[in-house]
């Protein structure tokens, strides 16, 4: 087993407890917010089943912009992972300053772009009957983007940094203060106003910002702001958001690209009726509860293979990559394996009528299965932007993506045979990552020239 040469380096190691040192952590962080999703989504369909439906076409609204973000901060991971690999921590003060000015300008112009542009489209998209309480959903839901982005950005820190573990305090507060605040403001509880389907939405903007100010505080508490005199500088530096903007830019536009695609996905469903709707929006809380183990290696990936580059031990990427893969894989199979020995058990939580469940239970198997498939080819595309290639990154989901959606227009509107089969899309779009992800890595292009992440 390797060891460090010192114990208080940056510099990660390739073993399996390296691994799930870091994994383990983001593991837990991720299940907390996907529980919390899925009690939120619980509370909606016991308000109703249009509910519900609606909270699928406002939430993957909102992910496109909430995506944008994490294609940020992975970057952030990637330039902070590249300097810690190099054992510079001098320069994470400047990287978080950056990022802070640069996530801020951002959340603003999405902001702006929902409450200005929102309306105009959504308008066209939506389904009249369902559009007033999804666009009033929305113009509340944006608020918490600003606090979202700074909440993800400290999170990034922490796992570059290799301090992972001190991640679940943020996201138990967060979920915590969402779940009372869902209860509270939905049904009117306690002397609340009952706000219903909007009280969601304000449950959740007030969660992000307890989050975004409880990570920031575990920084300071932690020490790691005065270690690394975090926070002492905000003033525009040129070189550092050159740097961030050359792997950022790729990675937003890959991630808005996927959602935006997602949404268009969910706004054909809308035309299904009803309980469609309301079977694929709990189909989001099958990704977010399986996947927990695969977005953590994934965020895993991306840290170890910059931090492995940033070292010079490019020879160690593949090897590092297919252990992580089978980590991916194997979690991911016993949590999908008991989703689907009791699925019954899963959809009878939404309270819902004996036709949501005996219509839920084959597209929860086509998810599982396609979830599969993701454990693996995350990892992969991951890895790349571990490498800084996040051009190819882009290059990846535009011609998975227009597969995607050409399968999608086939099962959806040329040849509708079932929403099981209408998921099955899932299984086109990872399966060409995978294939193009692997090819990239296993071609040695990415070390055809200098890191452009590299200080």
């Amino acid at each position: 087993m390797e060891r460090n040469a010192q114990t208080d380096t940056l510099k990660v190691r390739t073993d399996n407890r390296q691994i799930l040192s870091i994994a383990l952590p983001i593991t837990l962080a991720i299940f907390i917010p996907q529980l919390n999703l899925l009690i939120n989504s619980i509370f909606l369909g016991h308000l109703s089943k249009e509910a519900l439906g609606n909270a699928g076409i406002t939430g993957i609204f909102y992910m496109i912009f909430a995506v944008a973000g994490h294609g940020l901060n992975s970057s952030m991971q990637s330039v902070f992972s590249s300097y810690a690999g190099q054992d510079k921590p001098d320069f994470f003060k400047l990287i978080l300053g950056q990022g802070i000015r640069i996530s801020l300008q951002i959340a603003a112009a999405f902001m702006l772009f929902t409450w200005l542009l929102g309306p105009i489209i959504l308008q066209k998209v939506a389904d009249p009957v369902s559009y007033p309480a999804e666009m009033s959903f929305l113009n509340i839901r944006i608020i918490g983007l600003p606090f979202l982005f700074l909440f993800q950005m400290g999170n990034s820190f922490l796992i570059s940094s290799l301090n992972s573990r001190l991640l679940i305090v943020g996201f138990v507060v967060e979920a915590g203060v969402n779940i009372l605040l869902d209860y509270l403001l939905i049904f009117g509880k306690a002397g609340f106003p009952e706000l219903g389907f909007n009280g969601a939405a304000w449950a959740s903007v007030i969660s992000e910002a307890v989050g975004m100010i409880v990570v920031f505080s575990v920084i300071y508490f932690a020490g790691l702001q005065k270690k690394y005199k975090l926070l002492s500088t905000f003033s525009y530096d040129k070189s550092i958001s050159k740097q961030i903007f050359k792997v950022a830019v790729p990675l937003i536009f890959q991630f808005v690209i996927s959602v935006s695609t997602w949404f268009v996905f969910f706004l054909l469903i809308e035309s299904r009726g009803d309980t469609a709707k309301a079977i694929s929006n709990t189909m989001r809380n099958v990704f977010g509860l399986a996947g927990v183990f695969v977005w953590a290696f994934a965020g895993t990936s991306n840290t170890m293979i910059s931090n492995l580059i940033g070292q010079g031990r490019e020879n160690m990427v593949v090897p590092t990559l297919i252990r992580i893969s089978c980590w991916s894989f194997g979690l991911c199979a016993v949590m999908v394996s008991i989703l689907n020995i009791y699925p019954e058990l899963f959809f009878n939580l939404f309270g819902q009528d004996q036709k949501f469940v005996i219509e839920g239970i084959p597209v929860i198997r086509v998810v599982s299965l396609a979830m599969l498939l993701m454990s693996i080819s995350n990892i992969w595309l991951n890895g790349i932007t571990g490498t800084g290639k996040t051009k190819i990154n882009l290059m990846i989901e535009i011609v998975s993506i227009l597969l995607y959606l050409v399968y999608t227009w086939y099962v959806m509107v040329a040849n509708y045979n079932s929403l099981a089969l209408a998921w099955s899309n899932e299984f086109v779009y990872w399966s060409v990552i995978f294939i193009l992800s692997f090819l990239f890595i296993k071609s040695n292009k990415w070390k055809s020239k200098p890191n452009p992440i590299e200080p």
